[in-house]
């Protein structure tokens, strides 16, 4: 997939690298926010109704049928749904549920490329639209080195108020992108990306090496015409089958630290439904 020099450790004279994965449909086979709404059903948080608005949520999020008004419409409802939920709360069920949820739906061939990248010598980073207290402990999970991921505000009273503090989503993804490229001391000329929407097209042009993985309409058009690489990822596969073939060393889990899938669905779906509009391009 990254070609045979990949799999050489790069030369420490030469900048870092590293190496950009979006997460949801790219790293993961479904939505990473949406996923846990059946465990929040399970845990007081939601009832009946609301699991099953999530879930429908879900299913559009993979068959990409809702236009934009019906996505805002379900934002809407999300922010409301998540407004006041206790943090600590959430927490406890996303840490209880983390690896029977995630595990299970990790592309095998998401899993090889970071094993790859890492082997390399260069750096793996988690970009992604969903919260940042659920795309944390998955970048653990997956041996990450960062991660950039969006961020909810909590109030003064450790609940959620239903605001964006910050929205990693588009054109952002590719500034916090250079930022972290500045700060680690990456080349981007010579780091790698990966996604699978039309909306991280500044982030996979920020890269010299970018990949269209599972691409929407726009970005397979855009990979055309740009003659990027266009990768096919289909099978899942729990990481602890591949935890014998891992040459990744392990990192201490955060999976105390594990927290809110539901309140970062508010920002998801935002980002969703820009999904539809860019694909429809």
């Amino acid at each position: 997939m990254v070609g045979a020099y990949a799999r050489l450790v790069e030369n420490h004279s030469l900048p870092r690298t590293a190496a950009f994965f979006d997460l949801d449909k790219t790293v993961i086979a479904k939505s990473s926010t949406l996923t846990f709404s059946k465990s929040f059903y399970q845990g007081g948080l939601i009832n009946r109704r609301a699991a099953l608005r999530t879930a429908y949520a879900q299913f559009v999020f993979l068959a990409g049928g809702a236009d934009h008004d019906q996505m805002e419409r379900m934002r809407k409802y999300l922010s409301a749904l998540c407004r006041g939920w206790n943090v600590q709360q959430v927490k406890e069920i996303v840490a209880e549920t983390l690896h029977d949820l995630i595990d299970p739906i990790i592309y095998d061939e998401a899993a090889s490329l970071i094993e790859e990248h890492h082997t390399a010598g260069r750096d793996v980073v988690i970009v992604s639209t969903s919260g940042a207290e659920v795309v944390e402990p998955i970048g653990e999970l997956l041996g990450a080195d960062h991660v950039v991921a969006t961020r909810m505000v909590v109030g003064d009273d450790g609940c959620f108020t239903g605001e964006v503090e910050y929205y990693a989503y588009g054109p952002t993804k590719a500034e916090a992108v250079k930022e972290l490229a500045a700060s680690e001391g990456y080349d981007l000329a010579r780091c790698y990306a990966y996604s699978d929407s039309a909306t991280d097209i500044p982030m996979l042009a920020s890269v010299g090496h970018p990949h269209a993985v599972n691409p929407d309409r726009a970005l397979r058009r855009e990979a055309v015409a740009r003659s990027w690489p266009i990768l096919d990822f289909h099978r899942p596969v729990r990481l602890k089958q591949r935890i014998p073939t891992l040459s990744v060393p392990p990192r201490p889990a955060l999976v105390a630290a594990a927290a809110v899938g539901a309140a970062a669905a508010t920002a998801g779906l935002v980002w969703y439904a820009s999904r539809r509009r860019a694909a429809a391009i």
